[in-house]
Protein backbone atom coordinates (compact mmCIF):
# COMPACT_ATOMS: atom_id res chain seq x y z
CA UNK A 1 0.00 0.00 0.00
CA UNK A 2 0.89 3.30 -0.34
CA UNK A 3 1.08 6.62 2.26
CA UNK A 4 0.30 8.58 -0.38
CA UNK A 5 0.96 10.54 -3.32
CA UNK A 6 0.28 13.37 -2.21
CA UNK A 7 -2.53 15.92 -2.57
CA UNK A 8 -3.47 16.32 -6.00
CA UNK A 9 -4.54 20.12 -7.23
CA UNK A 10 -8.28 19.41 -8.57
CA UNK A 11 -11.06 21.38 -9.05
CA UNK A 12 -13.90 20.49 -5.60
CA UNK A 13 -13.32 16.49 -5.62
CA UNK A 14 -11.83 15.97 -2.32
CA UNK A 15 -10.82 12.34 -0.87
CA UNK A 16 -12.19 10.53 1.89
CA UNK A 17 -10.92 7.65 4.04
CA UNK A 18 -7.77 5.39 4.24
CA UNK A 19 -7.87 3.42 1.29
CA UNK A 20 -5.59 3.23 -1.74
CA UNK A 21 -2.19 2.16 -2.36
CA UNK A 22 -1.70 3.05 1.40
CA UNK A 23 1.75 1.78 1.47
CA UNK A 24 4.71 4.40 -0.16
CA UNK A 25 5.79 7.27 0.71
CA UNK A 26 8.75 9.01 -1.69
CA UNK A 27 11.14 10.55 1.05
CA UNK A 28 13.16 13.26 0.67
CA UNK A 29 15.22 12.12 3.76
CA UNK A 30 15.05 8.84 5.91
CA UNK A 31 17.44 7.63 8.29
CA UNK A 32 18.79 6.29 4.61
CA UNK A 33 19.07 9.28 3.10
CA UNK A 34 20.91 7.92 -0.02
CA UNK A 35 18.19 5.63 -0.19
CA UNK A 36 18.93 1.73 -0.12
CA UNK A 37 19.92 0.64 -3.28
CA UNK A 38 18.46 -2.51 -4.78
CA UNK A 39 21.58 -4.34 -4.44
CA UNK A 40 21.36 -3.50 -0.25
CA UNK A 41 18.06 -4.74 -0.58
CA UNK A 42 19.25 -8.16 -2.15
CA UNK A 43 21.93 -8.15 0.15
CA UNK A 44 19.61 -7.66 3.18
CA UNK A 45 17.19 -10.49 2.45
CA UNK A 46 19.92 -13.01 1.82
CA UNK A 47 19.56 -13.55 -1.66
CA UNK A 48 23.16 -11.86 -2.99
CA UNK A 49 25.06 -15.20 -2.37
CA UNK A 50 24.64 -18.77 -2.20
CA UNK A 51 22.29 -20.57 -4.05
CA UNK A 52 20.00 -17.55 -4.67
CA UNK A 53 22.66 -15.32 -6.52
CA UNK A 54 22.23 -17.00 -9.54
CA UNK A 55 18.76 -16.94 -9.54
CA UNK A 56 17.01 -14.22 -11.89
CA UNK A 57 13.60 -15.68 -11.83
CA UNK A 58 13.27 -16.48 -15.73
CA UNK A 59 9.89 -18.65 -15.84
CA UNK A 60 8.22 -16.83 -13.53
CA UNK A 61 4.88 -14.60 -14.09
CA UNK A 62 4.39 -11.75 -11.90
CA UNK A 63 0.91 -10.16 -11.92
CA UNK A 64 1.05 -6.25 -10.60
CA UNK A 65 -2.11 -4.65 -10.27
CA UNK A 66 -1.49 -1.18 -9.88
CA UNK A 67 -1.02 2.13 -11.46
CA UNK A 68 0.29 0.61 -14.65
CA UNK A 69 4.25 0.74 -16.23
CA UNK A 70 5.88 3.36 -18.26
CA UNK A 71 8.05 2.86 -20.69
CA UNK A 72 11.06 4.52 -18.95
CA UNK A 73 14.67 3.02 -19.41
CA UNK A 74 15.26 0.18 -17.12
CA UNK A 75 11.95 -1.89 -17.84
CA UNK A 76 12.97 -4.25 -20.81
CA UNK A 77 10.05 -4.36 -23.26
CA UNK A 78 10.61 -7.54 -23.41
CA UNK A 79 10.21 -8.60 -20.10
CA UNK A 80 6.30 -6.39 -19.46
CA UNK A 81 3.08 -7.69 -20.24
CA UNK A 82 -0.05 -5.60 -20.63
CA UNK A 83 -3.14 -7.11 -19.22
CA UNK A 84 -6.59 -5.16 -19.42
CA UNK A 85 -6.40 -1.15 -18.23
CA UNK A 86 -9.06 -1.24 -16.08
CA UNK A 87 -8.71 1.73 -14.68
CA UNK A 88 -10.84 5.12 -15.45
CA UNK A 89 -7.97 6.31 -17.65
CA UNK A 90 -8.42 2.94 -19.99
CA UNK A 91 -11.00 5.32 -21.82
CA UNK A 92 -8.32 7.65 -23.52
CA UNK A 93 -6.14 6.12 -26.14
CA UNK A 94 -3.42 8.73 -24.99
CA UNK A 95 -3.62 7.09 -21.16
CA UNK A 96 -4.19 3.78 -21.47
CA UNK A 97 -1.98 1.21 -20.23
CA UNK A 98 0.91 4.27 -19.08
CA UNK A 99 1.39 5.15 -15.29
CA UNK A 100 0.76 8.55 -14.60
CA UNK A 101 1.00 8.55 -11.34
CA UNK A 102 4.32 6.47 -10.93
CA UNK A 103 3.86 3.86 -8.25
CA UNK A 104 3.19 1.13 -10.86
CA UNK A 105 6.72 1.88 -12.63
CA UNK A 106 8.37 2.08 -9.00
CA UNK A 107 7.53 -1.53 -8.31
CA UNK A 108 7.75 -2.87 -11.45
CA UNK A 109 12.00 -1.59 -11.28
CA UNK A 110 11.83 -3.50 -7.56
CA UNK A 111 10.62 -6.57 -9.55
CA UNK A 112 12.36 -6.47 -13.11
CA UNK A 113 13.99 -3.54 -13.20
CA UNK A 114 17.42 -3.69 -15.08
CA UNK A 115 18.71 -0.31 -15.71
CA UNK A 116 21.81 -0.42 -16.83
CA UNK A 117 23.24 3.36 -16.83
CA UNK A 118 22.52 3.24 -12.98
CA UNK A 119 23.05 -0.56 -11.89
CA UNK A 120 19.73 -0.87 -11.30
CA UNK A 121 18.53 -4.47 -10.72
CA UNK A 122 15.15 -5.54 -10.05
CA UNK A 123 15.64 -8.42 -7.89
CA UNK A 124 14.05 -11.00 -9.97
CA UNK A 125 15.25 -9.44 -13.78
CA UNK A 126 13.79 -11.92 -15.96
CA UNK A 127 10.41 -12.74 -14.20
CA UNK A 128 8.07 -12.05 -17.00
CA UNK A 129 5.59 -9.01 -15.64
CA UNK A 130 1.98 -8.71 -16.30
CA UNK A 131 1.30 -5.07 -15.94
CA UNK A 132 -3.14 -4.54 -14.60
CA UNK A 133 -3.59 -1.04 -14.63
CA UNK A 134 -6.46 -0.22 -12.22
CA UNK A 135 -5.24 3.14 -10.53
CA UNK A 136 -5.33 7.12 -12.46
CA UNK A 137 -2.58 9.66 -11.97
CA UNK A 138 -4.09 10.28 -9.07
CA UNK A 139 -4.04 7.01 -7.71
CA UNK A 140 -7.93 6.80 -7.95
CA UNK A 141 -9.39 2.86 -7.61
CA UNK A 142 -12.46 0.92 -6.58
CA UNK A 143 -12.36 -1.99 -4.81
CA UNK A 144 -14.72 -3.33 -7.61
CA UNK A 145 -11.63 -2.97 -10.06
CA UNK A 146 -9.23 -4.36 -7.67
CA UNK A 147 -11.62 -7.65 -7.71
CA UNK A 148 -12.31 -7.70 -11.16
CA UNK A 149 -8.27 -7.44 -11.61
CA UNK A 150 -7.81 -10.33 -9.37
CA UNK A 151 -10.49 -12.74 -11.38
CA UNK A 152 -8.88 -11.76 -14.76
CA UNK A 153 -5.22 -12.91 -13.44
CA UNK A 154 -7.04 -15.83 -12.33
CA UNK A 155 -8.87 -16.59 -15.88
CA UNK A 156 -5.55 -16.04 -17.45
CA UNK A 157 -2.46 -17.12 -15.63
CA UNK A 158 -1.32 -19.95 -17.79
CA UNK A 159 -1.82 -17.73 -21.72
CA UNK A 160 2.02 -17.78 -21.58
CA UNK A 161 2.70 -21.46 -20.82
CA UNK A 162 6.37 -20.69 -20.24
CA UNK A 163 6.23 -18.12 -18.14
CA UNK A 164 2.96 -18.82 -15.96
CA UNK A 165 1.57 -16.34 -13.47
CA UNK A 166 2.56 -17.38 -10.27
CA UNK A 167 2.20 -14.57 -7.76
CA UNK A 168 0.15 -11.48 -7.74
CA UNK A 169 1.53 -8.60 -6.18
CA UNK A 170 -0.85 -6.28 -4.11
CA UNK A 171 0.99 -3.20 -3.26
CA UNK A 172 -2.32 -2.00 -2.01
CA UNK A 173 -5.08 -1.62 0.33
CA UNK A 174 -8.66 -0.86 0.81
CA UNK A 175 -10.29 2.06 3.27
CA UNK A 176 -12.34 -0.76 5.22
CA UNK A 177 -11.90 -3.23 7.99
CA UNK A 178 -14.37 -5.91 6.62
CA UNK A 179 -14.85 -8.84 8.14
CA UNK A 180 -12.46 -11.65 6.39
CA UNK A 181 -15.53 -14.51 6.37
CA UNK A 182 -17.70 -12.98 3.97
CA UNK A 183 -15.34 -9.81 2.50
CA UNK A 184 -15.42 -9.97 -1.38
CA UNK A 185 -12.13 -8.61 -1.99
CA UNK A 186 -10.55 -11.50 0.62
CA UNK A 187 -12.68 -13.81 -0.80
CA UNK A 188 -11.36 -12.70 -4.70
CA UNK A 189 -7.53 -13.24 -3.78
CA UNK A 190 -8.08 -16.47 -1.85
CA UNK A 191 -9.65 -17.81 -5.37
CA UNK A 192 -6.16 -16.39 -6.32
CA UNK A 193 -4.40 -18.59 -3.85
CA UNK A 194 -6.69 -21.52 -4.56
CA UNK A 195 -5.62 -21.74 -8.19
CA UNK A 196 -2.31 -21.74 -7.36
CA UNK A 197 -1.31 -18.27 -7.18
CA UNK A 198 0.97 -16.48 -4.43
CA UNK A 199 -0.75 -13.44 -3.38
CA UNK A 200 1.59 -11.15 -1.39
CA UNK A 201 -0.09 -7.74 -0.06
CA UNK A 202 1.08 -4.50 1.89
CA UNK A 203 0.00 -4.37 5.46
CA UNK A 204 0.23 -0.77 5.82
CA UNK A 205 2.19 2.63 6.47
CA UNK A 206 -0.29 3.97 9.72
CA UNK A 207 2.35 3.64 12.01
CA UNK A 208 3.96 0.96 15.01
CA UNK A 209 0.74 1.79 17.07
CA UNK A 210 -1.60 1.02 13.90
CA UNK A 211 -2.06 -2.97 14.69
CA UNK A 212 -4.82 -3.52 12.04
CA UNK A 213 -3.45 -4.46 9.14
CA UNK A 214 -4.97 -3.35 5.93
CA UNK A 215 -7.67 -5.94 3.63
CA UNK A 216 -6.41 -7.70 1.81
CA UNK A 217 -3.23 -8.48 3.74
CA UNK A 218 -5.54 -9.39 6.50
CA UNK A 219 -7.04 -12.18 4.82
CA UNK A 220 -5.38 -15.22 6.49
CA UNK A 221 -4.40 -17.13 3.30
CA UNK A 222 -2.11 -14.34 1.44
CA UNK A 223 1.22 -13.08 2.50
CA UNK A 224 0.86 -9.95 4.68
CA UNK A 225 4.26 -8.30 4.51
CA UNK A 226 5.10 -5.03 6.82
CA UNK A 227 7.95 -2.38 5.63
CA UNK A 228 11.54 -2.90 7.83
CA UNK A 229 14.12 -1.07 8.21
CA UNK A 230 17.56 -1.73 7.74
CA UNK A 231 19.09 1.06 9.37
CA UNK A 232 22.06 1.15 6.56
CA UNK A 233 24.01 -1.75 7.70
CA UNK A 234 24.52 -4.96 5.87
CA UNK A 235 23.25 -6.93 8.93
CA UNK A 236 19.62 -8.22 9.69
CA UNK A 237 20.49 -8.28 13.75
CA UNK A 238 19.18 -4.73 13.83
CA UNK A 239 16.92 -4.67 11.62
CA UNK A 240 12.90 -3.75 12.44
CA UNK A 241 10.01 -2.27 11.77
CA UNK A 242 9.87 1.32 10.04
CA UNK A 243 8.29 3.90 11.90
CA UNK A 244 5.94 4.15 9.53
CA UNK A 245 4.67 0.01 9.73
CA UNK A 246 1.63 -0.89 10.58
CA UNK A 247 2.80 -3.69 12.55
CA UNK A 248 -0.59 -6.10 12.60
CA UNK A 249 -1.81 -8.00 15.62
CA UNK A 250 -5.26 -6.85 16.09
CA UNK A 251 -7.25 -8.74 13.42
CA UNK A 252 -4.18 -10.55 12.25
CA UNK A 253 -0.47 -10.57 12.60
CA UNK A 254 1.96 -9.70 9.38
CA UNK A 255 3.80 -12.84 8.18
CA UNK A 256 7.34 -11.13 7.32
CA UNK A 257 9.67 -8.03 7.61
CA UNK A 258 11.09 -6.98 4.54
CA UNK A 259 12.83 -3.93 3.69
CA UNK A 260 10.89 -0.77 2.77
CA UNK A 261 12.65 2.46 3.58
CA UNK A 262 14.19 4.44 0.78
CA UNK A 263 14.05 1.98 -1.62
CA UNK A 264 15.87 3.95 -5.08
CA UNK A 265 13.48 2.21 -8.00
CA UNK A 266 12.52 3.54 -11.57
CA UNK A 267 11.00 7.14 -12.00
CA UNK A 268 8.68 7.73 -14.13
CA UNK A 269 9.39 11.51 -15.73
CA UNK A 270 6.44 13.70 -15.22
CA UNK A 271 4.52 12.02 -13.64
CA UNK A 272 2.19 12.83 -10.33
CA UNK A 273 4.89 11.74 -8.18
CA UNK A 274 7.99 12.53 -9.93
CA UNK A 275 6.64 16.67 -9.81
CA UNK A 276 5.38 16.06 -6.36
CA UNK A 277 8.57 15.28 -4.91
CA UNK A 278 11.28 16.29 -6.79
CA UNK A 279 13.63 15.93 -2.98
CA UNK A 280 12.73 12.33 -3.60
CA UNK A 281 14.93 11.76 -7.01
CA UNK A 282 18.09 9.81 -7.41
CA UNK A 283 19.68 11.35 -10.76
CA UNK A 284 16.93 12.02 -13.28
CA UNK A 285 15.53 8.31 -13.43
CA UNK A 286 15.47 7.30 -10.07
CA UNK A 287 13.12 7.68 -7.02
CA UNK A 288 13.17 7.15 -3.50
CA UNK A 289 10.15 5.28 -2.20
CA UNK A 290 9.10 4.27 1.41
CA UNK A 291 6.58 1.76 2.63
CA UNK A 292 5.20 -1.62 2.30
CA UNK A 293 4.23 -1.30 -0.91
CA UNK A 294 8.01 -1.56 -1.97
CA UNK A 295 8.13 -4.60 1.02
CA UNK A 296 5.45 -6.27 -0.79
CA UNK A 297 7.42 -6.03 -4.17
CA UNK A 298 10.61 -7.00 -2.76
CA UNK A 299 8.80 -10.18 -1.69
CA UNK A 300 7.22 -11.11 -4.62
CA UNK A 301 10.11 -10.86 -7.10
CA UNK A 302 12.17 -13.11 -3.86
CA UNK A 303 8.97 -15.62 -4.61
CA UNK A 304 9.86 -15.22 -8.31
CA UNK A 305 13.71 -16.49 -7.30
CA UNK A 306 12.36 -19.47 -4.90
CA UNK A 307 10.04 -20.36 -7.48
CA UNK A 308 12.65 -20.58 -10.21
CA UNK A 309 14.29 -22.65 -8.20
CA UNK A 310 11.42 -24.79 -6.32
CA UNK A 311 8.40 -24.69 -9.25
CA UNK A 312 6.47 -27.52 -7.27
CA UNK A 313 5.64 -25.06 -4.42
CA UNK A 314 2.35 -24.46 -3.62
CA UNK A 315 1.16 -21.14 -2.23
CA UNK A 316 0.81 -22.65 1.00
CA UNK A 317 4.47 -24.00 1.12
CA UNK A 318 5.78 -21.12 -0.64
CA UNK A 319 4.28 -19.18 2.47
CA UNK A 320 5.73 -21.82 5.20
CA UNK A 321 8.91 -22.04 3.95
CA UNK A 322 9.12 -17.91 3.58
CA UNK A 323 7.89 -18.11 7.45
CA UNK A 324 10.01 -21.01 9.41
CA UNK A 325 13.02 -19.36 7.53
CA UNK A 326 13.20 -16.19 8.17
CA UNK A 327 15.70 -14.34 10.47
CA UNK A 328 15.19 -13.09 13.60
CA UNK A 329 16.02 -9.29 14.09
CA UNK A 330 15.95 -6.72 16.93
CA UNK A 331 13.52 -4.46 18.91
CA UNK A 332 10.01 -4.32 18.32
CA UNK A 333 9.80 -6.57 15.69
CA UNK A 334 11.75 -9.15 18.09
CA UNK A 335 9.29 -8.34 20.57
CA UNK A 336 6.40 -9.60 18.36
CA UNK A 337 7.90 -12.69 17.01
CA UNK A 338 8.37 -11.23 13.39
CA UNK A 339 11.14 -12.07 11.38
CA UNK A 340 12.45 -10.84 8.36
CA UNK A 341 12.63 -12.09 4.65
CA UNK A 342 15.94 -14.94 4.45
CA UNK A 343 15.82 -16.18 0.74
CA UNK A 344 18.50 -18.78 0.96
CA UNK A 345 16.91 -19.82 3.91
CA UNK A 346 13.84 -20.39 2.06
CA UNK A 347 15.38 -22.19 -0.55
CA UNK A 348 16.94 -24.43 1.72
CA UNK A 349 13.95 -25.31 3.70
CA UNK A 350 12.11 -28.36 4.14
CA UNK A 351 9.15 -27.29 6.25
CA UNK A 352 6.23 -28.04 3.95
CA UNK A 353 3.47 -28.32 6.26
CA UNK A 354 -0.06 -25.82 5.41
CA UNK A 355 -1.74 -24.38 8.25
CA UNK A 356 -5.43 -24.21 7.87
CA UNK A 357 -7.17 -21.39 7.36
CA UNK A 358 -10.98 -19.88 7.44
CA UNK A 359 -12.55 -19.07 4.10
CA UNK A 360 -14.45 -15.65 2.75
CA UNK A 361 -17.55 -16.95 1.64
CA UNK A 362 -17.82 -13.58 -0.81
CA UNK A 363 -21.10 -12.61 0.36
CA UNK A 364 -20.37 -9.39 1.61
CA UNK A 365 -21.10 -5.67 0.70
CA UNK A 366 -18.49 -3.80 -1.35
CA UNK A 367 -18.99 -0.86 0.76
CA UNK A 368 -17.41 -2.68 3.41
CA UNK A 369 -14.36 -3.03 2.08
CA UNK A 370 -14.52 0.37 0.94
CA UNK A 371 -15.32 1.71 4.74
CA UNK A 372 -15.19 5.70 4.17
CA UNK A 373 -12.80 5.52 0.92
CA UNK A 374 -14.49 6.67 -2.05
CA UNK A 375 -14.21 7.62 -5.57
CA UNK A 376 -15.48 10.32 -6.07
CA UNK A 377 -16.83 12.45 -9.76
CA UNK A 378 -18.81 15.30 -9.76
CA UNK A 379 -19.07 15.43 -6.28
CA UNK A 380 -20.86 12.36 -5.76
CA UNK A 381 -19.23 9.28 -4.28
CA UNK A 382 -19.28 5.78 -5.73
CA UNK A 383 -21.22 4.05 -2.61
CA UNK A 384 -23.67 0.93 -2.02
CA UNK A 385 -23.54 -2.67 -3.75
CA UNK A 386 -22.29 -1.03 -7.16
CA UNK A 387 -19.16 -1.43 -9.09
CA UNK A 388 -17.63 1.49 -11.07
CA UNK A 389 -19.75 0.08 -14.17
CA UNK A 390 -23.05 -0.95 -12.85
CA UNK A 391 -24.77 -3.47 -9.89
CA UNK A 392 -23.14 -5.94 -8.06
CA UNK A 393 -24.26 -9.01 -6.59
CA UNK A 394 -22.07 -10.61 -4.39
CA UNK A 395 -23.96 -13.82 -4.09
CA UNK A 396 -23.93 -13.96 -7.66
CA UNK A 397 -20.60 -13.18 -8.69
CA UNK A 398 -18.41 -15.19 -5.78
CA UNK A 399 -19.45 -18.87 -7.65
CA UNK A 400 -18.36 -17.32 -10.84
CA UNK A 401 -15.31 -16.30 -9.58
CA UNK A 402 -14.34 -19.80 -7.50
CA UNK A 403 -15.33 -21.47 -10.99
CA UNK A 404 -12.76 -18.50 -12.64
CA UNK A 405 -16.17 -17.94 -14.96
CA UNK A 406 -16.40 -13.99 -14.15
CA UNK A 407 -14.85 -12.87 -17.18
CA UNK A 408 -15.77 -14.09 -20.46
CA UNK A 409 -13.65 -12.14 -23.33
CA UNK A 410 -13.22 -8.87 -22.48
CA UNK A 411 -16.65 -8.86 -20.18
CA UNK A 412 -16.98 -9.07 -16.26
CA UNK A 413 -20.19 -9.77 -14.65
CA UNK A 414 -21.52 -8.74 -18.39
CA UNK A 415 -20.22 -5.52 -17.91
CA UNK A 416 -17.80 -4.75 -21.16
CA UNK A 417 -14.33 -3.54 -19.47
CA UNK A 418 -11.76 -4.62 -22.33
CA UNK A 419 -11.21 -6.12 -25.67
CA UNK A 420 -11.63 -10.06 -26.06
CA UNK A 421 -8.09 -11.28 -26.52
CA UNK A 422 -4.46 -10.37 -26.75
CA UNK A 423 -4.90 -8.19 -29.94
CA UNK A 424 -3.93 -4.76 -28.33
CA UNK A 425 -0.79 -2.50 -28.86
CA UNK A 426 1.25 -0.67 -26.76
CA UNK A 427 5.15 -0.77 -25.98
CA UNK A 428 5.21 -3.62 -23.90
CA UNK A 429 5.91 -7.28 -25.55
CA UNK A 430 2.21 -7.84 -25.46
CA UNK A 431 -1.05 -6.52 -24.36
CA UNK A 432 -4.89 -7.15 -23.88
CA UNK A 433 -7.09 -5.39 -26.67
CA UNK A 434 -8.96 -2.00 -24.86
CA UNK A 435 -12.88 -1.36 -24.58
CA UNK A 436 -14.90 1.08 -24.70
CA UNK A 437 -17.31 0.69 -21.47
CA UNK A 438 -20.67 1.12 -22.82
CA UNK A 439 -22.27 2.47 -19.57
CA UNK A 440 -22.66 5.52 -17.59
CA UNK A 441 -20.56 6.93 -14.87
CA UNK A 442 -22.47 6.61 -11.95
CA UNK A 443 -23.37 10.05 -11.50
CA UNK A 444 -25.21 9.75 -14.89
CA UNK A 445 -23.16 11.88 -16.90
CA UNK A 446 -23.59 10.80 -20.67
CA UNK A 447 -20.11 8.94 -20.98
CA UNK A 448 -16.76 8.12 -19.45
CA UNK A 449 -14.86 10.34 -21.46
CA UNK A 450 -13.26 13.09 -19.44
CA UNK A 451 -12.76 16.65 -20.91
CA UNK A 452 -9.73 17.54 -18.91
CA UNK A 453 -8.09 14.84 -20.58
CA UNK A 454 -7.56 16.66 -23.92
CA UNK A 455 -4.23 17.88 -24.31
CA UNK A 456 -2.51 15.69 -22.10
CA UNK A 457 -0.77 13.26 -23.76
CA UNK A 458 2.73 10.77 -24.06
CA UNK A 459 5.57 11.99 -25.97
CA UNK A 460 8.41 9.92 -26.30
CA UNK A 461 9.08 8.74 -22.53
CA UNK A 462 7.67 11.92 -20.80
CA UNK A 463 4.59 12.51 -19.50
CA UNK A 464 3.46 16.20 -20.75
CA UNK A 465 0.50 17.43 -18.81
CA UNK A 466 -1.36 17.68 -15.57
CA UNK A 467 -4.17 15.32 -15.52
CA UNK A 468 -4.31 14.74 -11.90
CA UNK A 469 -6.77 17.99 -12.18
CA UNK A 470 -9.35 15.97 -13.14
CA UNK A 471 -12.58 14.51 -11.98
CA UNK A 472 -11.29 11.71 -9.65
CA UNK A 473 -10.05 11.32 -6.15
CA UNK A 474 -9.78 8.29 -3.77
CA UNK A 475 -8.37 8.49 -0.25
CA UNK A 476 -6.54 10.94 2.01
CA UNK A 477 -4.84 8.08 2.67
CA UNK A 478 -2.37 9.32 -0.79
CA UNK A 479 -1.38 12.31 1.22
CA UNK A 480 -0.55 11.59 4.76
CA UNK A 481 2.08 12.15 7.21
CA UNK A 482 4.76 10.16 5.74
CA UNK A 483 6.46 12.77 3.02
CA UNK A 484 9.26 14.41 4.01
Amino acid sequence: MVAGVGAAAGPVQHAVGNGGWATSAWLGSSSTSTGTTLAAVRQAINASTGAAAGLTGAGVGVALIDTGVAPVAGLPASQIVNGPDLSFESQDPDLRYLDTYGHGTHMAGIIVGNDTATGTVGIAPKAKLTSIKVGTSNGAVDVSQMIAAVDWVVAHKNDDPSNPIRIINLSYGTGGTPYSWSDPVQYAVEQAWLNGIVVVAAAGNDGNSDIVVSDPASDPAVIAVAAGTTKGTASATDDDFASFATIGGSNRSVDLLVPGESIVSLAVPGSNVDLSYPSAKVGSTLLRGSGSSQSAAVTSAAIALLLQARPTLTPDQVKTVLTQSSTFVSGLAMQRNIKELNLNGALASQSLWASGWNRSTGNGKLDDARGASRVVRDNVALSGDNTVWGPFSSAAWAPKSANVTAWSGGTWMGYRLAGDGWTGSSWASKTWAAGTWSGKPWTGATSWTDPDWEGHYWSGRTWNGHYWSGHYWSSDDWSTAYWN
